[in-house]
């Protein structure tokens, strides 16, 4: 799992095992050691119904409906987006890259541009 943070826009991404994982588990979790601190960031099953966040200390935690986690691990749906005031949220697979890239892309979804 990834995320990207550009200004008020919040960018998750998940490869296939993510996808399932979060499926089968109902929560994902990351963290990154950052400045002697620790940054948590996750996705939660809940059961609204639109994506929601929150950040409470050193922690981003996305809530995702069980229906939008269904969708993202059993059809072609790329992803889900949704705000909450003037946050933007994005939850989306995560494809493999078009150009070479260094990072290891070997649990990444097909990306569909490279069929066509």
């Amino acid at each position: 799992m990834k995320i990207r943070i550009k200004g008020n826009s919040l960018r998750y991404r998940l490869t296939q095992s993510d996808v399932t994982r979060l499926n089968q588990e109902g929560f994902l979790q990351e963290q990154t050691e950052f400045a002697g601190k620790t940054l948590t960031y996750g996705i939660e099953v809940t059961i609204n119904d639109s994506l929601a966040a929150d950040y409470t200390g050193d922690r981003i935690l996305l809530s995702m409906p069980r229906t939008m986690i269904e969708d993202l691990a059993t059809t072609s749906r790329v992803g889900f987006d949704d705000s909450i005031g003037p946050v933007s949220l994005l939850v989306e697979k995560d494809f493999t890259c078009l150009d070479n890239v260094e990072e290891d892309q070997s649990d990444n979804f097909p990306n569909p541009l490279l069929t066509q």
